[in-house]
């Protein structure tokens, strides 16, 4: 039987390596401890997820329980710590804060002060860090004795890890092979690479088409019969934020389909409005019909991985675009462009950038939906390019700024090592709504403080536009961003989604 105080120690000693090499035994170590009944626990605590999801306990009541006395022994295993949870998920109606509380209590009544801090960022979220989440399935691959191949396939359907380690353990290759589209489990999006020109992104994917790209809130409707979800990019069930989204998934033609698309503002005018006012909508969950009415969100969809039974993840852009407009009236797609020469691609993306949108995505007419990859099959044109990197620092400002969390250090996603690389500095873009919310924010994850720099737990995505990338000894990576600037937070990504190291490399071999 698992104690929470051995997944604390595992999640010390992977804390405390660089090595993947040495994370990966670590995890892989406690993994062949678990028993069946632990497994999807143990590996959601692990990757700092919680199989119950949002809680909906905030750091004030958290950090109040922080301070009660400590128990002589912590006593408390993974299953009970699991059961806890459980308990708040279920509790409801009148009086339920109250019961929280005294739910609460008494679990944080029998922690040692580390356990404590460890649940705390668990309920959180502030333990999410897909870099690692990588290195746990190369350890369960080694665990359960199966291909590190299979259990990524496997990843990409599932959604989350723990499923994937249940079957791992349970049913080995076998059960691992046979994951595909499962309705209400939301599966990892396909991603885009990136090009400077949309002449070149036609060179690389023709015979393609060319959508709209749509500075929205990414989202995927799963529907059966009258019942519709919808989910964020990670898999956050949107649901009920997202009303008047839900009712068009319930009016389409098709009884059970997968779709996948963006959600955004529109102005009077049917100009999109900016990607911090979609967000203010998207967050929402109280009053909700009283936001629906101040500013209502509208869908617009680009792609169909399942229809009426059938899987289309496998099928070309084209297949599955058919599908889509079988399903979706033309109100609710992207605008979709067939270019037959790279001068209709710019043509294009001077039209989509006319209308407010921030560029095109030219697809591949014969790429199957990658899920979960940043597949060759789409590549995305922007004027200004971009780049989603991860926040490890940031230094006090000086002058004007002073008091002001303000030079941010900006790093790039490892999977190698399941760290991050630094890649520059910025102090550029930032509004003075923007400096006091960063204050607050990165003290409040900070991990190591000195008089000018505040280190933080790598959790913050942030979009950074740049005029190039460069060689540079500075950094450990060999390369630096010529004139970062921010472009805007992205709450609505977590940081395994952020842009690899690899990915930068690639880009600077293409664009410099």
């Amino acid at each position: 039987m698992l104690m929470l105080t051995d997944i604390v120690a595992t999640s010390r000693e992977v804390a405390a390596t660089r090595s993947r090499l040495k994370k990966s035994a670590h995890l892989a170590g406690i993994l062949r401890q678990c028993e069946s009944a632990e497994l999807a626990a143990v590996v959601g605590f692990l990757c700092g997820e919680l199989r119950q999801g949002r809680l909906g306990l905030g750091p004030r009541t958290l950090s109040r329980l922080r301070t009660e006395p400590e128990p002589t022994n912590s006593t408390v295993t993974v299953l009970e710590l699991d059961a806890a949870f459980q308990t708040l998920e279920d509790l409801s109606g009148r009086g339920v804060a109250s019961e929280r509380e005294q739910v609460l209590s008494a679990l944080f009544a029998r922690l040692a002060a580390d356990e404590r801090t460890f649940v705390v960022r668990l309920i959180l979220g502030e333990l999410r860090q897909g870099a690692l989440e990588s290195i746990l399935l190369d350890a369960l691959a080694e665990a359960a004795h199966v291909s590190v191949e299979s259990v990524r396939k496997a990843m990409l359907f599932a959604g989350n890890a723990a499923d994937v380690a249940v079957s791992a353990f349970r049913g080995g290759e076998t059960e691992l092979l046979a994951f595909t589209i499962k309705l209400f489990r939301p599966l990892r999006p396909m991603l885009a690479q990136s090009a400077k020109t949309a002449a070149e992104a036609f060179s690389r994917t023709a015979p393609a088409a060319v959508e709209y790209k749509l500075d929205g809130a990414r989202i995927q409707l799963h529907r059966e019969g009258d019942r519709v979800a919808i989910y964020s990019r990670y898999g956050n069930d949107l649901s009920e934020a997202l009303p008047e989204i839900v009712e068009l998934g319930r009016s389409l033609s098709a009884r059970s389909l997968v779709l996948d698309g963006e959600v955004i503002a529109l102005r009077a005018d049917g100009r999109p409005q900016p990607f911090q006012v979609t967000m203010q909508r998207v967050g929402r969950r109280l009053d909700v019909a009283a936001a629906r009415a101040d500013l209502p969100l509208q869908a617009f969809f680009f792609d169909c991985m399942y229809a009426d039974g059938r899987v289309l993840v496998g099928e070309t852009n084209s297949l599955r675009w058919e599908a889509l407009c079988a399903a979706v009236p033309p109100e609710a797609r992207v605008t979709r462009l067939t270019a037959g020469a790279a001068d209709e691609a710019e043509v294009a993306l001077r039209a989509a950038l006319a209308s407010g949108n921030e560029g095109v995505v030219v697809k591949a007419l014969g790429s199957s939906y990658d899920a979960g990859l940043r597949g060759a099959g789409w590549v995305k044109v922007k004027p200004a390019p971009t780049l989603d990197l991860v926040v490890l620092a940031v230094e006090w400002g000086s002058g004007r700024r002073k008091g002001w969390l303000s030079n941010l250090h900006l790093g790039a996603r490892d999977p190698e090592t399941g760290g991050f690389v630094m890649l520059g500095k910025t102090f550029k873009g930032m509004t003075d709504a923007m400096l006091e919310w960063q204050t607050e924010k990165f003290q409040a994850l900070a991990t190591e403080r000195s008089e000018w720099v505040v280190k933080v737990r790598p959790e913050v995505v942030v979009e950074i536009a740049f005029d190039g990338l460069q060689k540079s000894s500075t950094y450990p990576g060999g390369l630096a961003l010529r004139f970062a600037r921010v472009k805007r937070y992205r709450p609505d990504k977590p940081a395994s989604d952020a842009d690899t190291i690899q990915f930068v490399r690639e880009l600077f071999e293409r664009v410099g």
